[in-house]
């Protein structure tokens, strides 16, 4: 037998990078950091417990731990490491009285010896603002959020196919980025107070650059805002009274690739000569070039030129810096496929053009956080040196949809969300979550966005079970990492594929929609606000069957139990010991009920409820 997998869940050892295990999860280098495990005596008689880390490419033990604790069956045990070098990876050593030696990591505890790659990590990059965990994020797709009477103003573009605001959207086909609805950043600013209601307290704007499509990851300049947005005057006066009613807001910056109607790219293509040259990947006398994925009007930029680093990213008079300093002041920047950036063929400057933008960042303002995009797994390449965050789909998005997902529908195979043969249980989402989340230090965890689904998807509630949003919802809100509302899921809109899901809101009932997740948006908002452990708490998950999952959010002022099933929680047992406690708790959302004995607590809830209690303390 290779794992402990007969142990009960919640009486599996425990330790995350969160304030309650690790006495500073965003050390400085030569630090002295405290460890902590704790372990149940279910899992045998322990002779001893050291951590296992690393040292300038080597691997050490430290000294036996302390027992520092004990809480019912529950013994914490303490050790100390040393930051020698920026990065440091680490396991825990435990050794039974009956001679076994069982090594406990990020995804789980062994009999057998285990890679390094999925030891625990800890680094000294944390340099992302505080404000970033507890943030709720909006998104917004400017073309399609609010049009303002001033964008009446503004005649269609050549390129455009005008649209009323409640005509259907084409997400297919020809047409699909023409389509042109005219929504403006003045419209954003008449309702502020929607995201206000919501509990929303971070705006993020898909590009306001100008281009030649709906979406503008096309930039024709990145000079100057799309004047069909309302210009550099309408981005002030939002960023303005964003700030003034206490959002921050970021927006989007295309570091892998421009619009073929850029004026870098007009300087320079079929014109070898020109300085711009350098800016792409051209052959044949300037006449062919690479760009993203083979997409004509997206050519890739090369970031070996020197000059386009000093024009974009590299400095205070650069791109990157303008959008950042006054009269605009955006909070940060979300990157576009990050993953891509940089990588071609034999090169890959991906990391150095990462720390490169996040350098000119806190030379502007330290107080900015960027956040790159992951289509794929992000975890062993975002550790916070550049990315603070990561958009990645891999450890939170994709198990959702692939528990939640309706067999019923007949698409299969869906945009980033991949293949799904069938619906995985509420265990294989967390086995999922589990080995996805591992590479990332903690502090990377509390930055990363958790989307049901964003512009680039299908809408989640279309291919899910009746009732799943307001479940999934609820876990977003209580998982590690920055929830994230896809502008229009709080109407309830539909979307067949990300560009169908690109929807202009209802505002004036243009179109069918549900506003029921409003409230429940605004409520889980307000929770995660009063209750600190739902943003930096350690995550242990202590039940899932096929149906139901059960975990804790936990720090040393309180624990929060959350429960979310799909079916109905029926007969689902917990050791008392689980969540030391648990008598106490009370509940505070939702609708499901326990019962407390000696050796077990039973949970029960109707089907697709989602549930939150509180505890005043955890165990110490």
């Amino acid at each position: 037998m290779s794992t402990f997998t007969s142990l009960p869940l919640g009486l599996r050892p425990h330790h995350d990078g969160s304030s309650l295990y690790v006495s500073n999860p965003t050390p400085k280098l030569l630090d002295k950091v405290k460890i902590r495990v704790r372990i149940h005596s279910a899992i045998g008689e322990v002779s001893q417990v050291m951590v296992r880390f690393s040292e300038s490419g080597e691997a050490f033990p430290t000294p036996p731990a302390k027992i520092v604790g004990k809480d019912g069956g529950w013994t914490w045990y303490e050790s100390s490491i040393v930051m020698h070098n920026p990065k440091v990876n680490y396991r825990f050593v435990i050794v039974l009285t009956d001679g076994r030696q069982l090594t406990y990591n990020a995804v789980g505890i062994f009999e057998l010896e285990q890679p390094d790659i999925n030891d625990f990590r800890i680094n000294t990059f944390s340099s992302a603002p505080k404000w970033g965990p507890s943030s709720v994020m909006y998104q917004i797709f400017p073309d399609r959020w609010a049009r303002s009477a001033q964008a009446d103003k503004h005649k269609a573009p050549d390129w455009a196919i005008p649209a009323a605001w409640g005509d259907d959207v084409i997400g297919q086909g020809p047409g699909t980025s023409e389509q042109f609805f005219g929504g403006d950043l003045w419209g954003v600013i008449e309702h502020l107070d929607h995201l206000k209601k919501l509990g929303i307290n971070l705006l993020y704007l898909t590009p306001i650059f100008p281009g030649r499509s709906n979406h503008r990851y096309d930039a024709s300049s990145f000079a100057v805002v799309d004047p069909l947005l309302g210009g550099n005057k309408a981005l002030s006066a939002l960023i303005e009274a964003a700030h003034k009613k206490g959002f921050r807001i970021i927006g989007d910056l295309t570091s892998n690739h421009s619009g073929d109607a850029h004026e870098w790219f007009q300087a320079s293509y079929k014109h070898p000569g020109a300085p711009e040259s350098e800016f792409y990947y051209f052959t044949e006398k300037n006449t062919k070039y690479d760009s993203w994925f083979g997409v004509p009007s997206l050519p890739k930029f090369n970031w070996k030129s020197q000059e386009l680093r000093k024009r974009f990213i590299e400095g205070k008079s650069s791109v990157v810096a303008k959008w950042l300093k006054a009269p605009f002041g955006f909070d940060g920047w979300r990157i576009d496929v990050a993953n891509m950036t940089g990588r071609i063929r034999d090169e890959d400057m991906y990391a150095e053009v990462a720390n490169v933008v996040r350098k000119t960042m806190v030379e502007v303002n330290p107080d900015t956080i960027m956040l790159g995009e992951y289509t794929g797994d992000a975890a062993y390449e975002v550790q916070g040196d550049g990315w603070q965050g990561a958009m990645t789909y891999a450890n939170f998005t994709r198990p959702l949809w692939r528990w939640m997902f309706n067999l019923e529908t007949k698409d299969r195979y869906l945009q980033n969300m991949g293949y799904i043969g069938r619906a995985e249980k509420a265990s294989e989402f967390v086995e999922s979550h589990t080995k996805f989340a591992a590479a990332f230090p903690w502090h990377v965890r509390l930055n990363n966005m958790n989307a049901l689904n964003t512009h680039d998807t299908p809408r989640f509630k279309s291919y899910t079970l009746a009732g799943a949003q307001k479940v999934a919802a609820g876990m977003q809100f209580t998982f590690p990492g920055i929830p994230v509302v896809w502008a229009g899921d709080e109407f309830g809109l539909d979307g067949f594929n990300g560009e169908n899901s690109r929807t202009p809101i209802p505002w004036n009932d243009e179109r069918p929609s549900d506003r029921a997740m409003i409230e429940v948006y605004a409520t889980l908002a307000a929770l995660r606000k009063k209750h600190g452990a739902l943003v930096d708490g350690a995550l242990r998950f202590v039940y899932a069957d096929d149906e139901t999952m059960i975990f804790t959010r936990e720090t040393k002022k309180e624990t929060m139990v959350i429960l979310a099933t799909r079916g109905k929680a029926k007969n689902v047992n917990i050791a008392v010991d689980a969540i030391p406690g648990i008598a106490n708790a009370q509940l505070v959302y939702g609708e499901a009920s326990f019962k407390p004995g000696k050796k077990l607590v039973e949970f029960s809830a109707k089907k697709m409820a989602f549930a939150i209690w509180h505890l005043p303390a955890s165990a110490k």
